[in-house]
């Protein structure tokens, strides 16, 4: 809540302080109106800056703040069809106040001698308080801290980026390969090998787009791997890792294929030890990962499109999920599915008290009763046991009819709203878009 010069000051200094401020990129936000704003962020440390009101108002917004209640008059911050009408706003005009933006910033450099935003950089000599008469508030101000440069050798140049040596990575030295044909043997990594396949998976999205078959490019792996083991993993490439996964795992996955289990030698159960971090599948949008073990906490938070498979989960599982599905074959922690608003999760309740566990301020729990319902978690358990050969799996699958009564489907309230209007509109001869505006803006309304 305090002002952005004071935040960005201490950190840009901080930073400089401990060797560190090269190592990142700093923005500033919150109301910048003007070229003259983003000249004093710049000069106080920031490289980067992020605008919405001012644009938004630019699009036509009047500040009603209502943006909440669906009565945006300007047709703005609504999906109502009535109000949306009236929405008259251009990119076109959006284009032209940050033209003027940039204009009125190029006059204040050139006014101080410099030839780009880079050279502001941190450049806080060029800044002074404004004179204040004595009897003013203003005048009780001592800001002077904010404008001292840090002392430390060499001070800040924004040309001197840390090098990563990303050259060094895996990704680089070795995974690349496979789009040049080349076969590649099971890698070790450790957890140093962080963000494994990410670069990877860059390159197949810049070559390929999403059209690539589920299977289409497979890295084998085996270790400890190192945070974000997958991010962004695209459609068409598979990651299998025998061993365990840090933080992170399968974050923003984007339709690939994501495999975690025990090493074959392991003398443990997989479904009572913890294989995978906290925080796992972080925003996925799409694509699939099972995991023979149970994943740390937060598992599938803000997951959208991704179906995911663990035997057990920490607290907060599920936590603000938007759609996909996830399956717990085993306990789960505390707080599951809380602002869960969107997607399915089917959690095996062999205790019988995961009522005691769950965030029931969103969501629904049931027994497994629907037949679409029953074959939807048996083939996706079924795909889990083909990847990952989890020895848990197999006994379920032997025992469906003995283990089904004990799985819970949970269900956000208002998607399975949604679902049934979408369904009730398409009989009434809609289409599947149309239906699903309609039934948006029907559940929204009544929410």
């Amino acid at each position: 809540g305090l002002p952005w010069e004071i935040g960005l000051a201490e950190a840009h200094q901080t930073l400089i302080q401990n060797g560190l401020r090269s190592r990142v990129k700093l923005e500033a936000d919150g109301k910048l109106m003007s070229g003259r704003d983003v000249a004093i962020a710049c000069a106080l440390g920031a490289e980067e800056f992020g605008f919405a009101t001012a644009p938004l108002v630019a699009l036509g917004c009047i500040m009603l703040r209502a943006c909440n209640l669906d009565t945006c008059t300007m047709g703005i911050a609504t999906q109502n069809p009535a109000m949306r009408k009236h929405f008259q706003g251009k990119p076109e005009y959006v284009v032209n106040f940050m033209t003027f933006l940039a204009r009125q910033l190029r006059e204040i450099l050139a006014s101080l001698g410099l030839r780009s935003v880079e050279e502001l950089v941190g450049r806080t000599d060029l800044l002074c308080p404004r004179p204040q008469q004595s009897d003013s508030p203003g005048s009780k101000l001592d800001i002077s801290a904010m404008l001292t440069p840090p002392q430390r050798t060499g001070g800040f140049r924004a040309q001197d980026v840390y090098d990563f040596q990303l050259e060094h990575t895996l990704d680089e030295t070795v995974l690349l390969g496979l789009l040049a044909g080349k076969k590649l043997p099971v890698l070790s990594v450790s957890s140093t090998s962080r963000a494994f396949g990410t670069l990877l998976g860059a390159e197949i999205t810049r070559r390929f787009g999403d059209m690539l078959a589920e299977d289409t490019y497979r890295v084998r792996c085996r270790g400890g791997a190192g945070q974000s083991f997958g991010a962004f993993a695209p459609s068409g490439l598979t990651l299998e890792l025998e061993g365990d996964s840090n933080d992170y795992f399968g974050k923003g996955l984007s339709g690939g294929k994501l495999v975690v289990k025990p090493p074959k030698i392991a003398g443990f159960a997989a479904k009572d030890n913890i294989i995978i971090g906290n925080v796992a599948l972080y925003g996925a949008t799409s694509g699939k990962a099972f995991i023979s073990g149970i994943a740390g906490e937060r598992f599938c938070v803000r997951n959208s499109g991704a179906i995911a498979v663990a035997e057990g989960c920490g607290d907060h599982g599920c936590e603000y999920m938007t759609g996909g599905r996830a399956v717990i074959l085993g306990r789960t922690g505390k707080n599951f599915a809380a602002g869960m608003s969107g997607g399915i999760a089917y959690v095996l309740d062999s205790d019988h008290e995961l009522y005691l566990r769950l965030n029931k301020q969103m969501v629904t729990i049931s027994a497994v009763t629907e037949r679409h319902d029953a074959a939807e978690l048996r083939q996706i358990i079924e795909a889990h046991v083909r990847e990952t050969g989890s020895a848990f799996g197999k006994e379920i699958l032997e025992r469906f009819p003995e283990y089904l009564p004990k799985f819970k489907k949970i269900i956000p309230m208002d998607y399975q709203k949604m679902i049934s209007t979408i369904g009730q509109m398409e009989e009434k001869g809609m289409d599947h878009e149309q239906a699903t505006m309609e039934a948006f803006y029907r559940v929204s309304k009544e929410a």
